[in-house]
């Protein structure tokens, strides 16, 4: 059996990890949604890893297989929940990718993310102030009315503050590009990670939330991620 700690992105709560636990639990593993310190304007990245570590040995997995799956802002802790506990992979998710020296603020322009994304509003005719046209588009209606009533307001403490991290950590690392994100669009995501990670990510239909959209076909791709072992 796999633990999977599941790190949420930027102003969300554990709701949006529901469907996934659910599917992952009905493939024999297990999955740990982990409660993080958003609102709280003293809390840094290192508080946002020692709530996911917290989390996981309170489910008592300490001790498990861990698989680090990092959504969207997420990608700032995942590297520093390897620097605390053994993790046999990280998967990051649709994830932004962190460089030593650099803090969240900085990334959307560092990345040329900003840009890109612009572009494919104009390509799309997206609105850019429609949460669900950005975020959820392809999430059912009614879970997507229910993910904005769960929305927290983000602290803007770890985004102001230098990514604590040294180095990206000696862990196997995957990346899960959706292909359909309106926030990540996809050509922006394979040119970044192959500059940040030097890797060729992996694909899936979905939008930015799909472990709301396509939460039984993103537990098969976890589980063949953790299949891969250490390689």
């Amino acid at each position: 059996m796999t633990t999977f700690a599941l790190i949420s992105g930027a102003g969300t709560d554990t709701w949006y990890w529901g469907p996934l636990q659910a599917a992952l639990r009905e493939r024999g593993h297990r999955a740990v949604a982990a409660e993080m310190p958003v609102e709280d304007d003293a809390a840094g990245f290192g508080d946002y890893a020692d709530a996911v570590v917290a989390d996981v040995r309170a489910a008592g997995a300490a001790d498990d297989d861990l698989v680090v799956v990092a959504h969207s802002f997420g990608g700032f802790t995942a590297p520093l929940v390897a620097d605390r506990v053994p993790v046999r992979r990280i998967v990051m998710l649709t994830a932004m990718v962190p460089v030593p020296g650099e803090a969240p603020a900085q990334w959307w322009e560092a990345t040329g993310q900003d840009a890109a994304m612009r572009a494919q509003d104009e390509e799309q005719g997206i609105d850019p102030d429609d949460e669900i046209a950005r975020y959820l588009h392809d999430v059912p209606a009614d879970a997507a009315a229910t993910a904005l009533e769960h929305g927290r307001g983000q602290s803007s403490t770890p985004y102001d503050a230098v990514w604590p991290g040294k180095a990206w950590p000696d862990v196997p690392t995957s990346y899960l590009l959706c292909r359909d994100d309106r926030l990540f669009p996809a050509a922006f995501v394979r040119s970044m990670v192959a500059d940040r990670l030097g890797l060729v990510p992996d694909e899936i239909n979905g939008g930015h939330h799909v472990m709301l959209s396509r939460p039984g076909e993103l537990a098969d791709r976890l589980v063949a991620f953790a299949a891969l072992g250490g390689s």
